[in-house]
Formats: structure tokens, sequence, C-alpha cells
């Protein structure tokens, strides 16, 4: 087991400070799922309005999201949404697409560009808090990235490859830090189609992201984490995340729809079909969100490598 990276106490006043000298323009939380990013950020967030309000200041901070399926309408238990944890905290980028819709990188990329200019413009304290690594990277590295449209016939061209020819051409395109990039074959294909497109087309410095951002990780060990995933997969699932589920295929959306959207969505929606046992269905997805924080961790320790300071802190 990767030893933990050592934890750091973090100065909400000087995170103040900081942000209005202009020495950063916006504070990230990042971290494995279970780790405890939301509440922490919303506590963050809480304490750095006390300081502000005790210095008669009008500046708020608001929390942008960054996690790839909390963007979804009606996909609330499966997503761990837990909007009543921002009590009086405003926060951006969620309940934007609707379930069933295949919302991209570029998308969000131009939302949080929207959300953060909008913050910044009502004097606000934009913070970024999620798990998503490589929407966080499209929030704060400062690259534009193209709109991709569809190219139908590359997508007939790829079906005729094998699954595994295909990711070899993905790995040779891009580092393949997510798993999800190719978790099914139609995700698989749409990842690729994405690659070759941004091969062809070079990315470009846009002047409306932050360039100077304070990142902060919530820490945690890998066993206190898998218990923590344990504990909140049982909770969601007597919440009612499988009615939650089998009421977005009544609505209409295809299971393989849903599918497409990973962990929750993949493997309860296989039980409701019967695909899966209700045993092997929790037992299987219980396996695949431990294996998806690992891979989360990985991501993050890849930013650093690539360096980037991330101020890691226990919750």
């Amino acid at each position: 087991m990767a030893d933990l990276p050592p934890a750091e106490k973090i100065d909400a006043e000087k995170l103040l400070d900081d942000y209005l000298s202009g020495k950063i323009d916006l504070i990230c939380i990042l971290g494995p799922t279970a780790s405890g990013k939301t509440k922490y950020a919303v506590n963050l967030a809480r304490e750095i309005n006390r300081i502000a309000e005790s210095r008669k200041m009008a500046s708020k901070a608001e929390i942008i999201s960054a996690d790839s399926r909390q963007v979804y309408r009606g996909m609330d238990i499966g997503t761990g949404k837990d909007l009543s944890e921002y009590g009086e905290i405003p926060f951006h980028l969620m309940d934007i697409a609707d379930a069933g819709s295949k919302y991209n990188i570029f998308e969000y990329q131009r939302d949080f560009e929207r959300a953060y200019k909008d913050i910044v413009s009502r004097n606000g304290i934009p913070v970024l808090c999620g798990g998503s690594g490589l929407y966080i990277e499209a929030a704060t590295c400062g690259y534009s990235l193209p709109e991709v449209p569809p190219d139908e016939n590359l997508r007939a061209e790829l079906e005729k490859y094998s699954t595994e020819e295909l990711v070899s051409r993905l790995a040779a395109l891009k580092p393949l830090h997510n798993t999800t990039d190719y978790d099914t074959r139609k995700r698989l294909i749409r990842a690729l189609e994405i690659a070759i497109y941004e091969a062809e087309h070079p990315v470009t410095r846009t002047m409306h992201l932050p360039k100077n951002t304070f990142y902060i990780g919530t820490l945690v060990s890998r066993d206190e984490r898998n218990a923590r995933i344990d504990r909140r997969l049982d909770a969601r699932l007597e919440e009612g995340m499988t009615d939650e589920i089998k009421g977005l295929l009544d609505s209409g959306i295809p299971a393989e729809d849903l599918i497409y959207y990973g962990l929750e969505y993949k493997f309860v929606t296989l039980y409701i079909t019967g695909k899966l046992t209700y045993g092997q269905m929790r037992e299987q997805l219980a396996t695949a969100i431990h294996q998806f924080a690992k891979r989360q961790m990985t991501w993050f320790r890849g930013m650093e490598r690539k360096g980037i300071r991330i101020h890691w802190t226990e919750v």
C-alpha cells in the first residue's frame, strides 16, 4: 500500500487573504470518493464567510461542483448529491443536464467558465469541489478544449476493431488514467474519437479560467475509505437508490444509457434487468467503487508528479 501524503493544517484566513491579494484565484477541494470532500468544502466556505463578515466584507464563498455525474437531473441518490449539506452556501453545476444525455468535458469547461466568471463578477469567492480529476484539470489547467462533433464514418470504422485494439490505440494517444474512458465499448469509441480529434486540433490557452489554484486534498486511509464506501453504499440502497434507477428506466431512458454512467447506475441497472442477483450487484458494486477511489488517488498523485502542489489535509 502506498504511503499517504503528509497532512497539513489549512488556514482559512490566509486563504482569504491570498485570494483577496490575487495570489490565488480559485480554491479547489479534491479527493477520492467517501473522503469527506463536500462536508469539508462547505465548512471551509462557512469559515471564510465568517472571517469576511467579521471584516465587514460583502464577499461570500460559493461552491462549483467538479463531479461528472452530479450534473444530471434525477440522479440524486446514486451520485450522492447530498444537497442538504450545502445549507446556505450557494452551489453550481449540479442538475444542469437531463439523465440519459451524454454531458461531456467540453460542456463542463464551458459551464465552469460561466459559473466562475459569474461568481467573480459579484465579488464572490469560488471554491471548486469534486473528485473528477479530468473535470478539475479542465477547469484549472487553463487550456481551452475543442467541442468534438460526432463522426459517424470514424465510428463505423472503429467498430471493426476489437476492444483490445481500440484500448491500445487510445493508449497511444493519451495516458489512460481513468478506466471509465473505456468501461463500455460505446464509451471507448467516443473517447478514441475525441482523442483523434484533439491530436489533430491543438488546444490553446484561454483567458477566462483560473491560473493560480490552491488545491486542497482530503486525506483518508485506504482501509477507512473502503469502510466508508461500504457503509455509504448500504445507506444509499436503503434510502431507495434501486427505486431511483428503476424510475429512470420507467421514464424511458434505455438501460444501456444508464450503464454508460458506470458504478451505481451500471450495476443496479444490471440487477433490475435481471443480469445480476441483488447479492452479486452489492458485492460487485462495492468492489468497483473501491477500485474507482483507488484510480482517483492515482490521478491526483499524477497531478502532483506533473508539478501541481496539493495541500493534503485530514478531515
